[in-house]
């Protein structure tokens, strides 16, 4: 399938190391993984880490057609801080190449054509970004939305704006509530507040993602669980990406809801078991950790 990511692509720095990173570009690897011809939409300063970032995307076989370069801006980085359980908050710098993405005749034709276009809040923060961001998104193609709120790099106006764009939405529990509040839930329960926000919203699927106790999926008007696996968490970094990119190929390409959701939490969490945002996994690998012999 033909898949088009945009957004963000940058170093992840940890206090011992950097590993490249970035939700859209997360994606992109994992769907290129799975034999899929993908494009990355973004921006990289000239500089050592945007020809490395250049360079790792050619070798992940991600098409770079629409990745440009910035002589101005310096290409983007985050400072990136894990707890006692692995889990990671970020600090964003601002501005840099990827607030400053163009847009272009030629990246709204192949846009146009993508099976689906995946997209995320973090990219919407810029003025230059979010016009590109919502030129593409009135284009008729399947669009993703992953909710990845990072504060205070986010306004309820163009989320709610975001959110409308999207036939697809994934998020966390902790998103699924204040996404809820914000369009005025009354209810409680994760199974409300989704079927809450797919009627207000329009937004036939939605997804929720709960860490280690797996994932919600509501898609064309049924619900669909997996309760997580059990691993030992090096870092979640990446981990959310991998899940709905392995989410996304499986349905698209006809698999049963349940099945999908049970390989993309499997994929979620043998990322979470490795460091880094992108583990290289095979689909044996894959198949093992679900059905182990």
């Amino acid at each position: 399938m033909n898949f088009m990511c945009f957004g963000e692509v940058l170093w992840d720095v940890f206090p011992e190391y950097q590993n490249i990173g970035g939700a859209p570009l997360n994606m992109a690897s994992r769907l290129s993984s799975f034999n899929n011809q993908v494009y990355m939409v973004s921006r990289v300063g000239r500089d050592k880490k945007g020809e490395e970032l250049l360079h790792y995307m050619d070798h992940m076989g991600v098409n770079t057609a629409f990745v440009s370069s910035d002589e101005v801006y310096k290409t983007g980085e985050v400072l990136v801080n894990l707890d006692n359980l692995g889990v990671a908050t970020y600090t964003i710098l601002n501005p840099v190449a990827w607030d400053f993405i163009p847009d272009s005749p030629k990246l709204k034709f192949v846009a146009s054509k993508v099976d689906a276009f995946f997209y995320g809040s973090l990219a919407a923060r810029s003025p230059v970004s979010r016009t590109t961001l919502f030129n593409l998104l009135e284009l008729k193609c399947f669009k993703v939305f992953d909710v990845n709120l990072r504060f205070p790099h986010y306004s309820k106006t163009v989320l709610l704006e975001l959110i409308e764009k999207a036939d697809f939405i994934k998020m966390n529990d902790e998103e699924l509530y204040f996404i809820a509040d914000m369009l005025g839930s009354k209810y409680n329960s994760i199974e409300q507040n989704i079927t809450f926000i797919s009627r207000v919203t329009k937004t036939e699927h939605v997804c929720v993602t709960k860490g280690r106790y797996g994932a919600v999926l509501w898609y064309n008007q049924k619900f669909y669980y997996n309760s997580g696996y059990r691993i030992k968490v090096k870092d979640t970094v990446g981990s959310g990406d991998s899940f709905l990119a392995s989410l996304i190929t499986k349905l698209l390409s006809g698999e049963a809801p349940q099945s999908a959701i049970n390989f993309a939490c499997a994929v979620g969490a043998l990322v979470a078991q490795e460091k880094g945002a992108n583990p290289e996994l095979s689909m044996e690998s894959i198949k093992q950790f679900i059905y182990p012999e």
